[in-house]
């Protein structure tokens, strides 16, 4: 008896349909999948056929999927697979919830908002907190939410300006190579804040604020020596600083500021063996009240859904090799003992 499969319904409105959908029904052909629910949609009723937990289970993702769709909302494959997770664990409701935690439009007039608990945990520790590490793998949004959380401040007139600033370490290739001077060198490390912020705030307003001196993008190294009063500060890739750039960083905060450091752990730019001044932040500072730490992970990618999959396959792949390399090194100690006495 607990098996029999039970019939349930749902309205999705006509207009709806294609958004909550998705092209081809792929939404509707993952939710089948996942939750082994069969979905037949007629004159604007959805029939779902299942087990009683798997039937109540649809019925309430997709009521959730509507709801979000009539707010205005392209409901995306990742909105369905987090919305599938949580799902999965009882946790209902809860991307509705998430939705109504507006920050600020684009230039273009979409919304932008967290999309997954991570992010609003983000978020809202930007809110609270003087300063937060936004810690986590590509497409968690660390850098864009930073940023639209900075461009609101300074909208609102809580700060006088925003900074941005990366550590300038080559990812593989060489600075020297590169023709002009060295703005001109240093511009390709900065392009990723640049392009968020005409997203959000538009070229022209932009360049009218750069003029100004209201905002201000500038490799980490131009930060020595400056007191930071009054204004929004994202220190973005820190993974690749060194823990004195980091103290560096950390200690040219002034009066009414709020900064954000954002950096993935697992992809280090730094030459071998190199101490990240991330790692060691996140040590030293754990136990100070006013600094938040947000651990983003594989769930919070919000890019295309194969990115999610390949974070967590170099995370599994990562997992994996730990033990066997502790090991290896244990033998190349004792291989080196050994050629020492003879």
């Amino acid at each position: 008896m607990a098996n029999s499969i039970i019939e349930l319904y749902t309205q999705v409105p006509a207009d709806l349909e294609g958004n909550v959908f998705g092209q081809f029904d792929e939404h509707l052909k993952l939710i089948e999948r996942t939750l082994n629910v069969t979905l037949i949609s007629r004159d604007g009723m959805l029939k779902i056929l299942g087990t009683e937990q798997s039937a109540t289970q649809a019925k309430k993702l997709i009521e959730e999927l509507v709801t979000l769709a009539g707010r205005g909302n392209t409901i995306t494959r990742q909105n369905v697979s987090y919305a599938l997770s949580l799902a999965m664990e009882e946790r209902n409701q809860v991307l509705t919830e998430i939705d109504k935690d507006f920050i600020c439009n684009t230039i273009q007039g979409r919304p932008i908002k967290p999309k997954t608990l991570g992010q609003q945990e983000y978020v809202e520790q930007i809110r609270k907190k003087m300063i937060v590490f936004g810690i986590g793998p590509a497409g968690t949004g660390k850098t864009y939410l930073a940023m639209a959380m900075a461009v609101t401040a300074f909208r609102n007139e809580e700060v006088s300006r925003i900074i941005l600033t990366r550590p300038a370490i080559e990812a593989g290739e060489k600075l020297g190579f590169l023709p002009g001077d060295l703005q001109s060198k240093v511009d390709p490390y900065l392009r990723p804040l640049y392009d968020a912020l005409y997203q959000i705030m538009g070229a022209d307003s932009f360049a009218k604020n750069m003029e100004r001196g209201l905002i201000e993008v500038a490799p980490l190294a131009y930060m020595r020596g400056r007191t930071l009063d009054n204004a929004f500060i994202i220190l973005d890739e820190a993974q690749n600083t060194t823990p004195a750039q980091m103290k560096m960083f950390l200690t040219r905060i002034g009066f009414g500021s709020k900064v954000v450091v954002t950096g993935d752990a697992s992809q280090k730019d730094l030459p071998r063996d190199a101490v990240s001044g991330l790692d060691v932040a996140a040590k030293v500072l754990k136990k100070i009240d006013d600094i938040g730490f947000c651990q983003l992970t594989s769930k919070d990618v919000v890019r295309h859904p194969l990115v999610q999959q390949i974070v967590q396959a170099y995370e599994d792949y990562e997992k994996k090799q730990k033990p066997s390399r502790s090991t290896g090194g244990t033998r190349t100690v004792r291989r080196k003992k050994n050629d020492h006495t003879n």
